[in-house]
Order: C-alpha cells, then structure tokens, then sequence
C-alpha cells in the first residue's frame, strides 16, 4: 500500500483549522492563539509533517536558500569563512547550498548559474577576479552577491575583507625592521586584483619606506598552493632572498619546508611571515608568524550583510569596523611565532 504524503491541508483538516493557520504556526507568526498553536504543532508530531520549502518559496516568491561559492573545499582559509557564515544563515533560518568551483574559471560561472536556476535568494562568492561572463550574469540578475574574505575586479560588488594592502605592508616593515636585508613577496598571481592593487602596492610602500626601490624580480607567484610553495624555495634561495612574506599559508608551509631540505636554517638565515593565520601557520615546525585574519567574522559579517540586501534592508549597521566604498573592512591582526627574529 502506498503511503499518503501528509501536506498543509492534512495538518489543518486535522488540527481542524485553516491552512493560513497552520502556515502562520510553521512560520512563527504571532498572530495565533496559544491554544491553536499548540493542538496544529501537536497534529504536525503526530503527522511527522515536514513543510514544502520549494512550495513555501514558490508562494513568498523566496527560497529562503542562499549559494555560497568556494573555490577550495579543502583550503582551511575558505572552510573557516564557510562556518562563519552558515552559522548567521541557520540563524535567520536560511539553508545554504555550498559549492566547489575548484577556482575554474568555467566551473564557476557554471555553478553560479545552477544556483540562480534553483532560485536562491543571495549568493556568497569566495575566490578572486570573475570573467566577464560571471560578472555580465551577476549585473543581469536580481538578487544580491556578497564577496567573502576576498576581492574581485568589479567594484560594484559589495565585498567584506581586511585591509590587504595595510597588512602587507606590516609584514613587510616587521621584517625590514627585524635584520632583513632582502625581503621578498609571495602571491597567488600577479595579476588579480588583491595583489595587483593592494598586496603589491602595500609590499612597495614598505620598502620605500625603509629606502629600498622595488624589485619586480622579488615576486614570487605561487597560486597559493604548497607545491607550488615548496618548488619556489630554490628560486627564493637562488635570488639571495632573507626574509619574504607569503599571502597565503599553503605557499608559507611549502617555502618553510622546501628551503628547510636545502638546508636553509628558518628563522637564523631566512624569516617568513605568512597571511592567513590558519591551522597550517600553527601544525608546521617551526610554527609561522602570521598576520591573522578574523576568518569565522569574515564569513559571518558576509552572511549578515546578505541577508541585509535580500531584505533591502541597509539602514541599520552593525557592522563591527569601517566601510570604505562597498567593502566592510575588519581589522587585522599580527601574531608572532618562530619564523621570525
């Protein structure tokens, strides 16, 4: 015999009330008498009734789900920033559909598409520069995009970071002023707009200010991958390098390890700062100073500033730092550790 689905009619011939009643109960709206509220939540166990979120958003004209793109779920930068912001979703009680664009160009227009045909209400964009086809799409559609822990090459997209030029060039001067007498600097790429316009003008500024001239030959790109990382360190040694900054703690750990085998001694010879402060700056040995990141409130501001948007709501701010344009900007940090003198 097949089992009857129980739907919001069941529930309210059962509880003997309307159906706007039941959906009132379901969706917490006040205006319901204790008593009803209690026998329809009463008929809702005993039914075991689980609500149609596809019918629920085809009635609100909401899906109350929001996309949230990835480029690497195995980077512990972007997995920390994820739980920051399912925490503030499951809070205002929207689901979250999590996507891996394996940072591919392609991949990711074709996961934004996907999400927008399952109608989500926002989407959370992490990684960096879009294509001009993601970005034709996200100017096309109605519904709101915020970039998490990140920059993109469209400034009209709402973005929530740190100051990454500011950090860089912390770093850069922590090292100068700490018997570094050849600092260099390593990236992703060199083309994306966080280092193209922050990181690398940051890395500048500092050396300027110590009376040192840019040395384009002193940046590193290293696509922030360990191996990557790791393959730099004969080219760092090789330049006559001393000290550099790393962006990313995947290119950090793999320099550490890659100059460690040829037998550079870290921190006596050579000092490395990194910039994500993750759980890889702490599991390496030595352990890596690190500018550090506030990654959980990265994730959380971004999902609180969304849900803000969906609800064209802008007029409160709760945002715990300054906005500068379309970018909320936390605060940064510095921890040192063993890398450095």
């Amino acid at each position: 015999m097949k089992k009857q689905s129980v739907t919001i009619y069941t529930v309210a011939r059962e509880a003997r009330v309307s159906m706007a009643t039941v959906s009132r109960v379901v969706n917490g709206n006040p205006n319901v008498k204790p008593e009803t509220r209690k026998k329809v939540l009463e008929v809702i166990k005993e039914l075991n009734y689980r609500p149609n979120a596809v019918a629920r958003g085809l009635a609100s004209k909401k899906t109350t789900t929001v996309g949230v793109v990835i480029p690497s779920i195995t980077n512990d930068y972007f997995a920390r920033l994820a739980l920051g912001i399912d925490d503030i979703a499951s809070m205002y009680k929207y689901n979250m559909i999590l996507t891996n664009s394996d940072a591919d160009d392609g991949k990711a227009l074709q996961v934004v598409r996907s999400m927008m045909a399952k109608q989500v209400d926002g989407i959370i964009f992490m990684g960096h520069d879009i294509t001009p086809d993601l970005q034709t799409e996200f100017e096309n559609s109605t519904i709101p995009v915020v970039v998490a822990g990140s920059m993109t090459n469209d400034p009209e997209l709402p973005t929530v970071r740190i100051d990454y030029r500011k950090a860089t060039q912390e770093a850069t001067t922590y090292l100068l002023e700490h018997g570094a007498k050849k600092t260099a600097l390593a990236i992703g790429s060199k083309e994306t707009t966080v280092n193209k316009d922050f990181r690398i003008p940051g890395y500048q500024a500092a050396l300027e200010a110590a009376g040192q001239s840019l040395d384009e030959s002193l940046i590193f790109e290293g696509h922030d991958s360990y191996s990557e990382g790791y393959a730099l360190a004969e080219k760092v040694k090789d330049a006559g390098v001393d000290a550099i900054f790393a962006s990313d703690d995947g290119i950090a750990a793999g320099l550490l390890n890659g100059l460690t085998d040829l037998g550079v001694k870290v921190p006596a010879e050579f000092q490395i700062i990194t910039g994500n402060d993750t759980k890889l700056a702490e599991v390496t040995r030595p352990m890596l100073t690190s500018i550090t990141q506030p990654l959980y409130d990265l994730g959380a501001v971004s999902m609180r500033l969304l849900t803000k948007l969906m609800n064209g709501d802008q007029e409160e701010s709760d945002q715990p730092t300054k906005i500068e344009g379309s970018s909320v900007i936390l605060n940064h940090g510095f921890v040192e550790r063993q890398t450095t003198r």
